[in-house]
This record gives structure tokens, sequence and C-alpha cells, in this order.
């Protein structure tokens, strides 16, 4: 025995190196396995024991220190507490983070407290399954012997999905914010935890096996945190009703601009910004990356948020990532709606709107309804509800044989949302437990038991027991009078409440007037545990159904684990697609029949574009005759008078509501944008001629016209000043084709001295005329008619007020290109030789204008000559600058309606061949002769 012993020390002291020898345990810290089974599965319901306590400092579990079994040797016991501690402590944490969300000093935004209420759920649904343990334990009065062992074994999934749990809160929410409770937009919130839950939804949607779970609570934690945020869209997109009292969707409105303002389609609601200086949450999560997790183990990583994080730099608009791509779409459609209803009704077009006036959605449903309805129908059968979605917007089911739970769960809402009335039928006094009764709720709980009990209806009544029960007040009176005579035994209220006979019957009919209205005040429904209220309370919108669902993804077991984006698209933005392209159908139908867009366009086109033959001509003519002589045009009044005069002697005057719908005015900063500083400045023979006789006065002419409501949106404030630059141009070419037609008739008149000069002159002539033309037809070609006949094509392929938008401001480019306005160095270089030829003509008309007043003078004649001479050189040198940047085979590729401008201005290859090459031109080689 003793060789034994000391073979034993032998060994322990080969292992510890000398250090103490076997200890024997305390007594008193011996447990038995029952105690400590109890205590662990109290301990994962939150509970603390003799054997578990919970640290506030360090917030965590602790077990007993010392504690051991017998048959365990310590290391092994803790080993396996070590698990059950951390998913207690996982547990309790998730349990803090809830309760600090429900007690924070304000009301929580909807996502956020949808996220809680979620959470919530799903941690009880955990701890349940310690409860039901302990259950057994306790019930089965030691009969069933259940080890430290066997218990770690059936709660494998407790412990996993508790870590699991407390992953996704602590990325969802930052610690600081449950540590410091600061203020933050609830839109970053609702960003912060709706993209967490997607990334993590996404990880785990390709499980294997026995991970079911995981994407279960992840499912069942997103759709209940999803659907707050579902439902302000389903007022939005089918009310046009911005309902956001937190502020936490995508985008915001800017209550300072009304629905009346031009502004409005681009200013009115826009998409939410996070500002420079202010950091998101992803941006704080980052201070907690190389800490260490209140649980004791390594941080959680956060590669998630750094995704976000990545994705915030690169665009801070706050929207979540699966609905940015409909982002634009969504409020488009909410926008049009408004304007919808807003705008006066004009014609009656065979497009109804009721849709927008129901309170149902989709086939009946809410968005948030179809939303369900649609998961339900995909995680568990692997159906599209879409393909049973007919043209009429309705469900085609009826004929399928045996129906799946998505199935039966429609037709019950569908059958739910027809009934209306009241709880009781003034027939036959029947209870409909359809019906809703909102003054007592209870009595609809309760409709099958008063349905089977119509006898105890008499005594639930008020009236039946409005009256009071006689009062035995016999010792109240010996207390009082100490004798008992002389007195009544008892007072009895039976009578009246001792009123007249009128005040009695009056009182009676009040009671039975409130019996009508309340009926049972006193009935209470039976208590049933873990009952929902959605079950509980008769059919609400975005309430019952989604609550089912709910219940519904607790307990499925999924046929298929499809990933968060393929949820997104088959049950979310299927429909709001579906239902902005129905918005869009209608806005564009009553932009085009109702509010006339395309007629409104047609007197833009009129107007800025010269389309009308007269309109404009007598208020040009003077215009142009008052520059010649060198008069300014700094009156507005005089030129509104005028331009007044020339609408109403027009034949088409008809064209405007009002002659004085358009107005011009006279910008004192005249400029052409960048086209005027590059443009040369040209002189003169006429000496100290005024500057703005010039073409470039034309440019501080602004015509302002007063597009109708609601065609504001399109033809805006930036649009009027791209058809004024176009204008601008346009009235270029017209001058110079009004000086270039004045000086052919002076020229006429001394046709008869034919000298070689005189020819000079007259080839410029024809040269500058030619150009003119050319530059003058390619011009109404390709803007007056091919870039409207485009314009029209494009409205009509239109689906959306967005894409009408975009087709017009796409016409607005085209012919801002093809008349060279554009801010483009290109286009500027190109835009000043021809601005350089149009101030040529007016030169060459101030020549023959100088000629033909006085033009006997040698020195006159000598000083026109040289100018001849310099305006044929200056335009031949624009014109081959033109031709060789004109003819590059990339800029035609590019635009195509260069080469046509080509062909016209270079007719019969007068200046270059087919080849490139520049000819010799006949007039200036006479000139060097």
């Amino acid at each position: 025995m003793e060789a034994s012993e000391n073979l034993m020390h032998t060994i322990h002291s080969s292992f510890t190196g000398g250090g103490i020898h076997f200890a024997t345990p305390i007594s008193s810290l011996r447990t038995n396995e029952l105690a400590l089974v109890r205590g662990v599965l109290q301990m994962l319901q939150g509970l603390p024991s003799s054997l578990f306590n919970w640290d506030d400092k360090s917030h965590c579990f602790h077990f007993k220190r010392g504690i051991y079994v017998t048959h365990l040797s310590q290391t092994s016991l803790y080993r396996i507490l070590d698990q059950f501690l951390y998913a207690a402590t996982c547990l309790q944490l998730v349990d803090i983070a809830v309760t600090k969300i429900e007690k924070s000093k304000g009301l929580p935004p909807p996502t956020l407290r949808a996220f809680s209420c979620s959470v919530s759920t799903w941690l009880r649904r955990i701890r349940d399954v310690a409860l039901k343990e302990e259950v057994k334990v306790n019930s089965s009065n030691g009969c069933i012997a259940l080890s430290i062992l066997g218990l770690s074994s059936s709660l494998s999934s407790v412990c996993s999905g508790a870590e699991y749990l407390f992953q996704i809160v602590d990325g969802a929410i930052p610690q600081f914010y449950l540590e410091i409770d600061p203020y933050l937009p609830a839109a970053e919130i609702a960003f912060q935890i709706l993209n967490h839950l997607y990334l993590k939804l996404n990880e785990v949607c390709l499980v294997q096996g026995g991970e079911e779970d995981a994407y279960r609570m992840l499912l069942y934690i997103f759709v209940g945190s999803l659907l707050p945020y579902i439902e302000t869209l389903d007022s939005w997109l089918f009310q046009g009703t911005l309902d956001d009292p937190f502020e936490e969707m995508f985008f915001v409105a800017n209550k300072k601009i009304a629905i009346e303002e031009a502004e409005f389609w681009d200013k009115s609601y826009q998409l939410r910004s996070t500002k420079p200086e202010k950091l998101i949450l992803a941006d704080f999560l980052s201070d907690f990356s190389e800490k260490k997790d209140k649980t004791g183990r390594p941080p959680i990583s956060l590669s998630n948020v750094a995704v976000a994080n990545e994705e915030t730099k690169k665009d801070s608009q706050l929207c979540p990532f699966f609905i940015k791509d409909v982002a634009k779409a969504i409020i488009s459609a909410g926008k049009s709606l408004q304007l919808i209803r807003h705008a006066p009704i004009t014609s009656l077009l065979p497009v109804s709107s009721d849709k927008f006036e129901d309170g149902y959605n989709v086939a009946g449903l809410t968005l948030s309804e179809v939303f369900c309805v649609s998961l339900t129908a995909l995680i568990g059968y692997g159906d599209h509800v879409s393909e049973y979605l007919s043209q009429d917007d309705s469900f085609s089911i009826a004929n399928v044989e045996s129906k799946n739970f998505w199935q039966k769960l429609l037709d019950d809402t569908l059958a739910q949302k027809g009934n209306t009335g009241s709880v009781l039928s003034s027939r036959n006094g029947a209870i409909n437990p359809q019906k809703y009764f909102p003054e007592n709720p209870a009595i609809t709980v309760c409709c099958g038991i008063l349905d089977e009990n119509r006898d105890a209806w008499s005594s639930l009544n008020i009236s039946q027991a409005f009256n009071l029960p006689p009062l035995n007040d016999e010792w109240l009176r010996q207390a009082i009078f100490r004798d008992n005579s002389g007195h009544g035994l008892n007072t009895d209220y039976t009578s009246g409440f001792q009123f007249g006979e009128l005040e009695c019957l009056r009182f009676l009919e009040d009671a039975k007037i409130l019996e009508a209205v309340l009926p049972f005040p006193t009935l209470l429904p039976c208590f049933q545990e873990d009952l929902q209220m959605s079950e509980v309370l008769p059919f609400q919108n975005n309430c019952t159904l989604p609550s089912k669902t709910l219940r519904w993804i607790q307990n499925v077991d999924p046929k298929s684990t499809p990933p968060p984006a393929a949820i997104i698209q088959e049950c979310l933005i299927f429909y709001i697609k579906k239902q902005a392209d129905y918005i869009g159908r209608i806005m564009l139908s009553k932009l085009l029949h109702d509010w006339k867009l395309m007629d409104e366009l047609g007197v833009l086109r009129a107007i800025y574009l010269l389309g009308s033959g007269d309109m404009l001509q007598h208020f040009l003519s003077v215009i142009f005759n008052k520059l010649d002589k060198g008069e300014s045009l700094d009156d507005d009044f005089e030129l509104n008078t005028l331009l007044q005069e020339s609408i109403r002697n027009s034949a088409d005057n008809v064209l405007l509501s009002t002659p004085d719908s358009l107005v011009v005015s006279v910008s004192r900063s005249p400029g052409f944008g960048e086209d005027e500083q590059n443009s040369p400045s040209i002189s003169t023979p006429r000496k100290g001629r005024n500057q703005s006789s010039g073409m470039d006065v034309l440019d501080s002419l602004k015509f302002t016209y007063k597009v109708s409501w609601p065609l504001e949106v399109i033809a805006n404030a930036e649009a009027m000043r791209k058809y004024n630059q176009v204008m601008s141009c346009l009235l270029k070419i017209k001058r110079a084709k009004f000086v270039l037609d004045k000086a052919r008739r002076w020229m006429w008149k001394d046709k008869g001295t034919a000298t070689i000069k005189r020819k000079r002159y007259w080839l410029l002539e024809q040269k500058l005329l030619h150009f003119v033309d050319a530059f003058h037809n390619y011009v109404m070609d390709r803007v007056y008619h091919n870039a409207w006949r485009e314009l029209c094509e494009g409205v009509a392929a239109a689906g959306t007020l967005d894409e009408a938008i975009e087709v017009h401001e796409a016409y607005l480019l085209s012919i801002q290109r093809q008349c060279f306005v554009v801010p483009d160095k290109l286009w500027g270089l190109i835009a000043s030789r021809i601005n350089s030829i149009l101030g040529l003509a007016l030169d060459f008309y101030s020549i023959q204008q100088t000629l033909s007043s006085g033009g006997a003078i040698s020195t006159v004649k000598a000083r026109c000559e040289k100018e001849v001479e310099r305006i044929e050189k200056q335009f031949d040198d624009c014109m081959a600058f033109l031709l060789r940047i004109l003819s590059v085979k990339l800029n035609v590729g590019q635009f195509p309606h260069l080469a046509a401008l080509v062909t016209r201005i270079n007719y019969n290859c007068f200046y270059m061949s087919d080849a490139g090459i520049l000819m010799p031109v006949p007039g200036s080689a006479s000139s060097r002769k």
C-alpha cells in the first residue's frame, strides 16, 4: 500500500515538479448533478441561482468556483459549463439590448422597434426550450435522470442559436448605441439594420445540414424588421403620402416647395444623404473592431460592416442595398400620384383612378400582405405568386384542387377583407364572428362563447344590472343611532334612486341606449398562453396576415433557402415595379390627353425654334432695323409692346392662350457662354459704330413663356434657358439673311457698272449667302423637323414621367448640338467659326451700306476694298477650318448630322474634294492676280 502511494507521488511529482500533493475537494462544494442541471437550465432562461450568478460589471455569467461532481473531473466539468455560460451570457446580453431599446428615452423608430420585437420573440423561443427541459426535470420527480453531458447534447442547438442571435444583434446595433444612448437619425439606424441583416442572410442562405435554424432565425428577424419599411412604401406608392414621422425612409420631403411650383419634380422629394462631417453607424463600429466583446471571446468579424462602410463611402445615400435599383422609380411613382390627384381634371378619359382611392393595392392586398404571401409561397413551396396574378389584378388559384398554406392564407385574407358591418346583426340579433366591434374587441373574441350561451345575454346586458340591489345597512344604523326604534331595517334603492318618475324613465332609456352602443361591457375573454394578438382581434390590414406569416416562419421546414436578392426581387421589387409602371402609364396618359403635353411643346417649338411663319416677323424686322441704325435695345416696355403687337397681328396668335404669355427682356450682362469668349472681335468699316449693333447683342434678348402647370416639371427653368440658347443662334442666322438680302437689293441698283471689283463683291455676297442659307436649311431640317419627330416618337414610347423628361432633355441636347451651342470644346471651336462667318455677313452689309450712301469718295472706296479683302480671306480661312473639323471621320461617326452640314455648305465639292483636299477658290485666285 505504501509502495503504491509512493509510486503515485513519484508520478505526480514528475508532472508537477514537486508541487503540492493531491488535495481533497471541499465537501461543501460538492453538488449533485440534478441541482447542476437545474441551475444550467435556469441560467439559460436568464435567472441566476446559487451555482450561477450574473456579474453586472463584466456582463457575463459565472459559476461558483470549486464546485464539482463525483463522476467528472473539474476540467471536464468546467469545459462543459463554459459553453452553457457563453450561451447564457449571449442570451442575457441580447435581453439587455432589447430592454434598453424598449426603455429608451424616446419612442424607437419603427424599424428599430420591429427589430427589437423580432429579436425578443426569437430570444423567448430559445429560452422556451430550456424552460420545457426544466419543466420536464421538475415534473419527473427523479424518474428521469438527466445528466450534464446529456444536457450538453440536447441543448446544442440552443447554444449555437444563442451565439448566432448575439452576433446578429451585436452587428446590427453597435455597442456604443446601447452604452451611450446617443441620438442617431432613424434613417441611419434603419439603413444599418436592414443592410446588416441582408448581408448576413446572404451568407447563411447556402445552408448545409443542420443549419436551417440559422436561416430561419435570420429570415424571421429580417422580415419582421422590414415590414414597417414596406408599410411606408405602401402608403407612398398607392396613396402618394409619405407617412414617415420618424424620417427613416431613404428619401426626404422638402416641405418648402409646394406642388404648384415648377421645381416640385426635381426638388420636392430627394434621396436622403448623410452629411459629410457626420459619421454613420458603420464608422462607429470600427472603434470596437480591435476590442473583445462582452462575452470574453474574440471579436466578431466586421467584414459585413466593412462592406457596408465601403458602399457608404462610394455613395452617401441612405438607401438599403436591395432597394437602390428602384429608388428613383419609387420616388417618381409617389410624386406622380400627387400630381395626378392635385391637377385639375380637364377631360374624361377611360382611365380609372379607383385603384388610387381604395385601401387595397395589389389584387386587394397591401404591399406588406402580398410580400408575406409571396414569401410564404417561395420559401415553403417554391411557388411564384406573381405567376398567379392575372392582368386584371386578381389571383387565379380557384382551379387548384389541393391548396397549400399560402393559398389558404390568401383565400382567408381576401374573404375577411370583404366582410363589413357590426358585431350584432340588427335583424335577428345574431353575432357575426367575422365582424369588428372597435368599442369592445372582447366581444369579437368571445363570439363563439356568446353564440353558444344565448341564455346568459340578459344577465350580461347593462340594463339588467344597472340598478343597485338593496343595501343592508342595519349594522351602520345601529352604530349611529344605538337603537332600532323608528327606523327601517335597510335601505332599498331599487325604486329609481329616489328620483321622480320622469327622471327614472329617462335614466332607464339612457341605459338602453348605452347597451346598444356598448353591449356586454363586463365581458372578458378567457386567457390563453402564447396567443397572438392577430388571432384575438379581428382582421386588420398590415397586421393579421404578416403576424400569421411570422408565426409560420418560426416552425416551417423550408423547401428552399433562396438568397435575399431572390426574395426581395420576387416578393417585393416585382410588385413595386408593377405599381410604378401602372402609375407611369396613367401619368403619361394624362400628360398627352388631359394636359396636352405635345401641344405645349409645339408652342415652344413655334416660338423658340421660329417655327411660326409670322408670329415674330414684325417684331424681328423692327429689331433688326433698330440695330442697323445703331439704336440700343434697353427698353423692356417698348420691346414687349412691340412683341404683343406682333403676336396679335399674326395668323398664329391662337397658339398662345394670351398674348402676354410670352415676354421678352434684355439681359444687362449679355453673353453666349464660352462661345462669346472664343469669338474673335470683328472690326467694321463704319467709324464709331456702336458695339450694340453687332451679332452678339441678340444674346441679350431673353424670351420667357409661361408654361401651364403641371407641364412645368418638363419645361422647367433649365429647359427654357436651353431654348433661349437655340433661339439666339437662330436669330443670328435670321439677321444674317436679313442683312444679306438688303445688301443684295443695293447691289442690284448698281448692277450696270460690271467691273472686276464689282464681280468680286457679287461672288463674296453669293458665298456668304450660300453659307447662311445652307446653314439655315440644315438647322431647320435637323432641328425643326428631324429632332421634333424623334421627340414625338420618344414621348410615345415613354413609360413614366421621368422617361418623358429624359426624352425632352435628349431633344434639347440634340438641338443644342445641331446649333453648336453646347458647352463643349469641339462645339465651341465650330461655333466660333460659324459666328465669325455670320459676323462677316454683317460686315459685308455695312460695306454695302457705306458704298450706297457715300461711296463716291476714293478714300472710302479704298477702305471698303481692304475690308472686302479681309472679309474674303477670313471667310476662306473659316470655311477651310470648318470643313477640316466637320469632315473628320471620328466626329462624323459620333455625330452623323455633321455629314449633312458638310454636304450643304460644300455643295458640288466647291471648297473641298471628296478626298478631303481643299480646292482653290476662284474669287481668291482672281484677287491675288
